[in-house]
Order: C-alpha cells, then structure tokens, then sequence
C-alpha cells in the first residue's frame, strides 16, 4: 500500500494551487474576506437587483429576458460576456444574475487562472446553475482559455495525466454552468472564444442624469445628505463612471464628516473637487499632462509609446482609462500616425495653438 503524501509533497491537498473553498466568501458583505468597512461600503452601494440597476436600458432588457426565459426552462441561461470600459458596473450585473437565479457566484479574474489546473479546480467545484465570473477575461492565458471551449460548450474537460508514451487523458464531467465574462478589451478575445457567449451585451458611459440618480442612490446608503445641485456637479464630473461617481461621494462625505457632519451642497462638492485635482470637465493631473504632451508636440502627432515615457504611464493605462474621456470630450483625436491635441484641448490648458510648418514655426512649449 502506498504512503500517504505529506502535506509539503507533491500530489498532497496541501499542493493545490487553487482553492475552491478560498472563494466562497470574496465580496460578500460582512464575510471574513470583508470586514474593513470602507470594503463592505463598497459591495453595500451595488444594486442587488436588475429592478435596483439605474441605466444600461438596453442591456438590463436583453439581460432580464434572458434570465426570465431560463428560469422558466429550468436550465442554466447561455454564457454571457459584459464588455466595456472600466466602471460601468459588468461586476455588479454578474452578482445580480446569480441573485436572480438563486445561485451561487464564483468570482475570479483572469490573470488569477494562471494553470489550466487552476481552472478545472475551480469548475469541478460548481453546482448546477452556479454562475463563474471571470474578470479581465481578455487575459486569460491561450492553455486556460483552450480548456474553457469543452467546458463552455459540453460540460466537461480532459485532464492530460503524465507524459509521453505513459500519457493518459481523464475526462471529468461538470455540473451545467453559466459564464460570465467582463472585458475591457473585447477586441483581445479569440473569435472562437468570442463565439461560445451565447449573449454578448456592451455597456456605454451613463448620461449625466442617470449619474446623478445613482449619486442620490450612494447618498441614501451612505447616510449623507446632498442637494440636487451637489449631486448634479459630482455626475458631470464623473467621464460617464459610476465608479468614479461612487469615489468622488466619499471624498465629499470626508470633507462633509469633518466640517461637522453639514450637508453636502454646490460649494463643498465644487471646494473637494478642486482639492483632489478634478476641474471642471471631470480631468485629472494626468489627463492634463497627456494634453500638455501632444500640445508640446504639436501640430505634429504623438505616438502613445512617446506620451507614454513622457508622462511615466503605461500605454494600457493611457489608452483605457484617460484616453476615452478626452476623445469623447474632444480634447484630443487619433490619427493614423498617432495622437493630436484639438483646439478644445489646447484652449482647456491655456496653449497658444501652434504655427504651421511652413510659416517657420516651432511646436511650442508650456
């Protein structure tokens, strides 16, 4: 009879990479993984519910029909895939849809699922109907994600056991499941990655008055006072974020909590903004270095590898979190031979716009 495998030896439990069991309680509030408050303040602002989500018309619909025509099969609905920037709420609808079901959620992200071992380990740990949400989904590793087409499609996935003329494949059979999957870069996907999602819903950024509904939402949870004119100043600033919304809230209520617990009105939303550095168009200091870069480059274009050594930022960063607020406010514009600052953008820093090339002119500098 073989010896039992210690704990430090390979192929003891003690190995395991993953942990199902280490999951059980991420994000749920007031779990052991979240008992900082400012964390359960978080999970606490989310809608529970697709009745409690505010905007996203278009896809709170298709989502509900989905969900409803499912639930009246009595079968777990196709795999979804939420795409979009940063923010908008992919996570909170991925909770919602286990909420409706009456199911549990398996959150994880894809730079987590390093080893297809890792992921087998998690869906062997599903039951029937539980839904598996995979965050960043675009980075999942090409082994994982390969793994991920028989699973999606059949329910099971093959082991490879040893190597070379002693390799041996173990199939496993898996509870039906539902996927979930939120990128921010849906173009990274593989087409027949893409292809297994039986919906694929885009969000956008929210109006300035769906903004301000949700701000008025976050006050009412939070406990804080705010007047319509604050909390319309807040949204406006927001670039369309809720989660931008949601920051921007709590450093009023700091400011609000330390004066005295005073409401907060116009004056104390626009005196905190200023102090955190948000202008009047919602920019930030690195926004306005990004303009004073292609401003000091113009009228030639900035490639985004040069902004990027200009302003010490990584060029993801540039273009998927700063980039789509300046684009959509028309600060800035791309060009086949890379990125130009717009004479909205050069008037917002205060530059004088450049002289064209053949006048004898210089870029100029701020």
């Amino acid at each position: 009879m073989p010896p039992t495998p210690k704990p430090d030896q390979p192929g003891a439990s003690g190995d395991h990479v993953f942990n199902p069991s280490a999951l059980e309680d991420l994000g749920t509030p007031g779990s052991r993984g979240g008992s900082a408050p400012e964390r359960i303040t978080e999970v606490g602002l989310r809608p529970v519910a697709l009745a409690e989500f505010v905007g996203q018309g278009g896809v709170v619909e298709n989502l509900r029909v989905h969900l409803d025509a499912a639930m009246e099969r009595e079968e777990p609905p196709d795999h979804v895939l939420f795409s979009g920037p940063p923010g908008l709420g992919k996570t909170s609808l991925a909770r919602i849809m286990a909420g409706e079901l009456g199911t549990s959620l398996q959150p994880t992200s894809g730079p987590a699922l390093d080893k297809p071992r890792d992921l087998v380990g998690l869906l062997t740990s599903l039951k029937r109907g539980d839904v598996l949400f995979i965050d960043e989904i675009h980075r999942l590793p090409i082994a994982v994600e390969e793994y991920l087409y028989t699973a999606m499609e059949d329910f099971r996935v093959e082991m490879t056991l040893d190597s070379g003329p002693h390799a041996r494949i173990l199939p496993i059979e898996l509870e039906p499941f539902t996927l979930v999957g939120a990128t921010t870069r849906e173009g990274l996907l593989s087409a027949p990655f893409r292809a297994r999602f039986g919906l694929s819903l885009r969000l956008d950024p929210y109006p300035a008055l769906e903004l301000e509904q949700i701000v008025r939402r976050a006050a009412g949870i939070l406990k804080v006072r705010i007047d319509d004119e604050a909390a319309a100043i807040l949204a406006a600033r927001s670039r369309g974020t809720p989660r931008i919304a949601g920051r921007f809230l709590k450093r009023v209520r700091d400011r609000a909590q330390v004066d005295g617990n005073r409401a907060i009105d116009a004056d104390l939303a626009e005196a905190t903004l200023r102090s955190i550095g948000v202008d009047g168009h919602g920019l930030e200091e690195m926004d306005r270095r990004i303009l004073r870069c292609l401003a000091d480059h113009a009228p030639q274009p900035a490639a985004l590898k040069t902004i990027a050594a200009v302003i010490g930022e990584m060029e993801d960063t540039i273009e998927d979190v700063f980039e789509p607020h300046l684009l959509r406010s028309g600060f800035l514009r791309k060009t086949p031979r890379g990125r130009v600052i717009t004479e909205q953008g050069l008037q917002l820093i205060g530059a004088e716009p450049p002289m064209a090339p053949e006048q004898g002119g210089l870029p100029f500098s701020t």
